[in-house]
């Protein structure tokens, strides 16, 4: 990642998004790319992501959540400009 520019990005999914293993699938896409951040549940039934990383793969991460695991049906991925956590790995972190 040596003179890569790190993008840091919060993510908020929605749609049939719960019950479906998107963090797990999330957790697992995230690590394959090398990216940090973590992602969780929220109440109002959506999934909340934090990606950092190459803007590249940041990039194809976000494109990559329109899609998500097989039963999720997603209509929205709501993209805001994030602090970059630095090198922390990637985690999936408790319900809000």
């Amino acid at each position: 990642m040596s003179g890569e520019r790190r993008k840091a990005v919060r993510a908020v999914v929605s749609g049939r998004v719960q019950g479906v293993f998107f963090r797990g699938w999330t957790v697992r896409m995230a690590e394959a790319r090398g990216l940090d951040g973590w992602v969780r549940n929220r109440r109002d039934g959506t999934v909340e992501a934090l990606f950092a990383g190459p803007a590249d793969a940041v990039g194809h991460m976000l494109a990559d959540c329109w899609n998500g695991p097989d039963p999720a049906c997603v209509t929205d991925v709501a993209v805001t400009q994030a602090e970059d956590p630095g090198t922390t790995g990637f985690d999936q972190v408790p319900t809000v």
